[in-house]
């Protein structure tokens, strides 16, 4: 159970993890004003942006999923292999958008959405 909670708190920092790569060794960063910063750039930059905030959109989907699933009863190991399906498929979802592989981001995408619907279909299931 600890890597489903594990897998929690790794999910929440994608996003963070995504502003980095946006922002790493950047010239001319604006501390000051980093969103507007942030919606000027192009190439990678722009990309790990917009996976920031797709990483953003997908955490309360899938933390939400996770909690229902665990108070449902759903048994652990359905948990850790959705879990660890979720966070490889974020990552690699990140990585096809850094890396403008843009078709095989949509069908990862669609991994790790799939696995977050699986929690609530799990949770239904087991109640």
């Amino acid at each position: 159970m600890n890597w489903v909670i594990a897998s929690v708190l790794i999910a929440g920092l994608l996003p963070v993890v995504c502003a980095g790569i946006a922002k790493w060794g950047a010239r001319g960063y604006d501390n000051h004003q980093p969103r507007e910063w942030l919606t000027a750039q192009t190439g990678h930059r722009a990309r790990a942006n917009n996976a920031q905030a797709n990483s953003l959109e997908a955490f309360p989907l899938y933390a939400a999923g996770v909690i229902l699933a665990m108070l449902s009863g759903v048994e652990v190991i359905t948990l850790q292999v959705v879990a660890a399906l979720f966070v490889v498929a974020r990552l690699v979802y990140i990585y096809c958008y850094v890396s403008d592989r843009a078709t095989l981001r949509s069908l990862v995408w669609m991994v790790g959405f799939g696995a977050s619907l699986s929690l609530y279909v799990s949770a239904i299931r087991a109640l």
